[in-house]
């Protein structure tokens, strides 16, 4: 009924198209106050048989693979003096395992709440950010993924306004952060007890200012929250919302520089608490049931963040952090308290400095409450087996191995989980994954 066709005639050679565009890729768009930039990833992970007797409504389930897939690009505008703005549209497809649940640190970072069989677009960042210089040594900034090329004073202040993700100025970490360059797994790239403002894509509508003075930063932000816990949809009338606050500092060390940040939250939102719904389960029977005693109430955090170069080629880091446990998360996962360290060795030592090998480990932990409300069939925003007699920690191990093939970055990746979902009667489980990754219009 209907026919579109479309056709490219090339040629090779110093009057046709360059032949490095098969290898180097697309150059960026960078023009006098306009930039483009964009990257897709494609994750496959599979998770084998392992011990399930019995499955709940958020259970992993065993034996089975799930793929994901998205591209986002970077769009950015010089406004006026040192402001810029940018908008990244995203396209996306695919599921993580079980849907995204029966893990609290969950195996992949770049699956998201809300699955999909065909690509979906939407529009993830939104946002206008002045920096003010102050003085101090000048530091040159280089083209990326909303940044343009530019320079920087040491003392400034940064204000961003609109719509991104809380991840993208808070608890930042260059050895663990980004699930389609480095770890994947939630409890890693963040501290996964950090229950930071987002939908149930990881992005919100907020204010953030970033005050740099010499070796020391002070962040703060203002964050709307979704309509109801792990939400799709975020409050319109802001009236649930997140303060942030972080302090960083950072330093040398033998040469080698470092830092040490210090993340708290304090979250103003309809949340219900672990005892409430066990009690309200023992008077009317059933399986407990959190989003009936929902009021509005505070939750708070505190994490730590550590990053410390080694070699040049060596890095380490680790995490650390704990949130009221008597109450429901908001956005993130179900995860009370949290410690993760880990190591980042480039492939210089065996004759590879493109490739990257690394290692890590978390321990997840819930409180007693928060056990028992799972036992007496509580769901979480990831977990719950419908029942939790014998509950333990969660004990997480993952390891990746980078290299790149022609324009892409190839990764290797291992996990494997002790107690998923703090549930000695399950596992343990192996989640097996491949990634391929690429940058274009770099």
């Amino acid at each position: 009924m209907q026919t579109l066709r479309l056709g490219l005639d090339y040629k090779l050679g110093e009057t046709g198209v360059d032949p490095d565009i098969f290898t180097k890729g697309f150059s960026a768009l960078e023009l006098d106050r306009f930039a483009l930039h964009g990257q897709t990833t494609l994750i496959e992970q599979y998770d084998p048989p392992f011990h399930s007797p019995y499955l709940g409504p958020h259970s992993l389930d065993p034996n089975q693979g799930r793929e994901s897939w998205d591209i986002m690009y970077f769009v950015g505008a010089k406004l006026w003096q040192d402001a810029e703005l940018w908008v990244d549209p995203e396209i996306d497809q695919g599921f993580g395992l079980s849907n995204t649940e029966g893990i609290a640190g969950f195996p992949s970072g770049a699956s998201f709440k809300v699955g999909a069989a065909v690509p979906y677009a939407r529009v993830q960042r939104a946002f206008i950010r002045q920096t003010i210089d102050f003085g101090g040594d000048s530091q040159k900034v280089p083209a990326d993924q909303n940044q343009f090329e530019g320079s920087n004073t040491a003392d400034r202040l940064v204000v961003t306004v609109g719509k991104y993700s809380v991840s993208d100025v808070f608890d930042q970490n260059k050895y663990a952060q980004n699930p389609r360059k480095d770890f994947m797994n939630w409890a890693l790239i963040d501290a996964g007890s950090f229950d930071y403002a987002a939908d149930a894509w990881g992005y919100s509508y907020g204010a953030s200012a970033e005050w740099y003075q010499g070796s020391w930063t002070v962040r703060g932000g203002l964050f709307d929250l979704s309509t109801v816990p792990n939400g799709e949809d975020l409050d319109p009338h802001f009236g649930q919302f997140q303060w942030l606050g972080e302090i960083e500092r950072r330093y040398e060390l033998w040469s080698h520089p470092g830092k040490i940040a210090i993340t708290g939250f304090l979250t103003r939102a309809r949340l219900g608490t672990y005892q409430d719904a066990i009690t309200l389960a023992q008077v009317t029977g059933g399986a407990a049931d959190i989003s009936a005693v929902r009021q509005y109430r505070s939750r708070t955090g505190l994490s730590g963040n550590l990053e410390q170069e080694i070699t040049t080629d060596l890095g380490v880091f680790a995490r650390a952090g704990f949130a009221s446990g008597d109450i429901e998360p908001d956005s993130y996962t179900d995860i009370d308290r949290t410690a993760a360290a880990g190591l980042s060795l480039k492939g210089t030592p065996w004759g590879r400095p493109d490739d990257t090998f690394a290692l890590a480990g978390v321990v997840n932990g819930i409180s007693k409450i928060h056990q028992q409300f799972l036992n007496a069939g509580g769901l979480g925003i990831l977990v719950g087996d419908g029942q939790l007699p014998h509950p333990g920690p969660e004990e997480i191990i993952e390891t990746y191995y980078l290299l790149p093939v022609y324009k892409w970055n190839a990764t290797l990746d291992y996990q494997f989980i002790v107690n998923p979902a703090y549930n000695r009667d399950r596992g343990p489980v192996s989640v097996i994954g491949a990634r391929l990754e690429t940058d274009f219009c770099k």
